[in-house]
């Protein structure tokens, strides 16, 4: 059953994209794009990437899975990388890695920087490091996270996966908003890409308990993250276009905000689930499942690809085009109903800026 209604749900969401059903005149509401109908192909590869040459992208979680891939294929094409890792010495031996199989010298440039999410400290450190040194961010990766770990807190004292997942992220793309207003961006605008996951759609949000203090559920915790993360990335859509008046035009002010999911992709972070668990068992049955299911990140991160390169709406949610949306090259489909909430958005919004202390300019 829960099959049917997965694959009953993609095929509504096709068809109202072909249909144009979901326009809007509302600026503020354009959270089902309309979607070019050569975006909803899933053919694109990163062969098709375009030149990035004086572009600075901004990766989180960058020295490993699909922060990696997604890294060596933006430095590939010229730009400049900023490697934002909680870990300077694993960046550093990631980059040596990519310089290395680029035969020494990658066609961009890499800079390896510390970036904590799980410290609201070490991401303002980043971001004062980063707008002393660069005059304007073209795209920004949110792409770091942790996934269904015991409990544990944040340095600020958040729980941990909706810390790392999406308050760092949210305390990031603030304050690194200015640099991102700033830049030419990729097709004149900036983009924010934010990795969500398919598991948001067992995520449920509980304003009582955010932080999990009452109970606690590792899966859940980490479906409330990753729903957390797409709630995000629309009402930050949400209030671009608003800031372009009357116009509604999309990604005013010069900025898009994209989310995306890799599907199921062989990564070190089931791994690391497992290992924290501390069961052998679970291990055994990540690997397993990791060998069998698991894509190779090179095609994971192609949906991060796509939305930071291509001409892709605000707005949009972009994921494998393949058998159930978890396999497969990138297209255009649409998150759960619970994504688009308003109100939980405007919520999550309001908390996040309180708990943070980062203000947008919007």
């Amino acid at each position: 059953m829960k099959v049917y209604l997965r694959v009953r749900r993609r095929l509504v969401a096709l068809i109202e994209n072909l249909s144009h059903e979901r326009a809007t005149s509302d600026p503020a509401d354009r959270l089902l794009p309309l979607t070019p109908l050569r975006y909803l192909m899933a053919d694109w590869t990163t062969d098709e990437m375009p030149r990035l040459d004086g572009k600075t992208v901004v990766v989180t979680g960058a020295n490993s899975g699909l922060g990696y891939a997604g890294t060596r294929a933006f430095a590939a094409n010229g730009a400049t990388v900023v490697m934002a890792c909680r870990s300077i010495e694993r960046a550093e031996a990631a980059a040596g890695e990519i310089r290395s199989d680029a035969g020494g010298e990658v066609d961009g440039d890499l800079d390896v920087r510390e970036c904590d999410l799980a410290s609201l400290d070490s991401v303002k450190a980043f971001a004062e490091g980063l707008r002393a040194d660069y005059d304007a961010v073209d795209v920004l990766c949110n792409n770091a996270g942790v996934m269904a770990i015991p409990r544990s807190e944040t340095e600020d004292g958040f729980e941990t996966q909706f810390g790392v997942n999406h308050l760092g992220h949210f305390a990031l793309t603030g304050r690194l908003f200015d640099l991102l207003d700033a830049a030419d961006g990729i097709g004149g605008d900036a983009r924010v890409v934010t990795q969500s996951s398919g598991a948001h759609e067992q995520g449920e949000m509980d304003f009582s308990d955010l932080n999990w203090e009452e109970s606690y559920g590792k899966w859940k915790a980490y479906g409330r993250s990753k729903l957390a993360n797409l709630l995000f990335a629309y009402e930050l859509q949400r209030r671009l276009d608003a800031a372009g008046g009357e116009t509604g035009e999309t990604g005013d002010p010069g900025i898009r905000s994209v989310a995306c999911h890799p599907g199921y992709t062989d990564t070190n972070l089931q791994m690391r689930t497992a290992a924290e668990s501390g069961n052998p068992l679970m291990k055994v049955g990540m690997k397993a499942a990791n060998a069998v299911l698991g894509q190779p990140p090179e095609i994971g991160v192609e949906p991060m690809l796509f939305a930071a390169t291509t001409d892709v709406d605000g707005g949009a949610y972009v994921e494998p085009g393949g058998l159930m949306n978890m396999r497969g090259h990138p297209t255009v489909g649409r998150s759960n109903d619970a994504s688009y909430d308003r109100e939980d958005a405007r919520k999550l919004w309001e908390y996040s800026t309180e708990a943070t202390g980062v203000d947008y300019p919007l």
